[in-house]
């Protein structure tokens, strides 16, 4: 039999080298390693490496290779930058990006009826090695309720609150879990939400989103105080998104940090 040409392989002489070049929008089933267990769920992948300039091209179906090899494995920290290195081995490259974004479910228990329901949170994790050097981000959007203080202040009936997407993007040495963020951000929140409540705990929420009034520029410098304390957060941006009720327009603060 005949040798098949590999054409990615052979050399380039426009002397241009890429600085990304890969697979996007892979969607994968992956395990997530959670505190209460390993959870399942589907990815949207983007896996990228570094080109030479005399490379014509870089092996594709290695990046889906890898993704099917590893199709039992538990990721947390420590697996996402043993499978960023394996990455990079497997396609002879010095530098190279694996991004992730994926549904995470957290079990709630409703405040008075003890009722158990899943909320949905948006999360994406990035590893990336360039110049030998390996980085980890970590990004989570949390959706809570914010009531807004000024109109507590001024109404004498009530208070008109709003659902609020506060999102955390950060770089950190390891060990940051994603029920972390969450709890960070539900405890600043003037309440965290719930997919399923009954009627004492919808009053419950209520009360204690209006004892708990939260502006938007609350809202993000009481996430970032707690994120600057922590050693293991390296750099960070706090975004919150405030859908006003009584605008057609939203309420939005960002705090990058340093």
């Amino acid at each position: 039999m005949n040798a098949i040409p590999d054409v990615q392989s052979s050399v380039d002489s426009r002397n241009l080298p890429i600085q990304q070049v890969g697979i996007k929008n892979l969607r994968f089933p992956i395990h997530i390693a959670t505190a209460s267990g390993p959870q399942t769920t589907v990815a949207n992948l983007t896996m990228t490496v570094f080109l030479p300039a005399d490379q014509k091209g870089t092996h594709m179906s290695r990046f889906v290779q890898l993704m099917e090899d590893e199709a039992q494995t538990v990721l947390d920290a420590a697996q996402l930058q043993r499978l960023t290195q394996d990455m990079l081995q497997r396609l002879d490259s010095h530098s190279g990006r694996l991004d992730m974004s994926f549904p995470y479910f957290r079990s709630k228990t409703a405040p008075i009826s003890g009722i158990k329901s899943l909320l949905d949170y948006d999360v994406r994790v990035v590893g990336e090695i360039k110049d030998g050097q390996y980085q980890s981000q970590l990004q989570v959007l949390i959706p809570v309720t914010s009531l807004c203080p000024c109109s507590k202040e001024i109404s004498q009936y009530g208070a008109h609150n709003q659902r609020s997407h506060v999102t955390i993007n950060l770089t950190h040495t390891g060990g940051i879990q994603v029920d972390e963020l969450i709890d960070i951000v539900e405890e600043q929140a003037s309440c965290q939400l719930y997919g399923l409540l009954k009627r004492p705990d919808e009053k419950y929420v209520t009360e204690r989103a209006y004892e708990n009034p939260k502006f938007v520029e609350d809202m993000v410098r009481d996430v970032a105080a707690t994120l600057r304390d922590d050693e293991r957060v390296l750099a960070f941006t706090v975004e919150s998104e405030n859908f006003e009720s009584i605008h057609n327009h939203s309420a939005y603060a960002v705090i990058q940090y340093p």
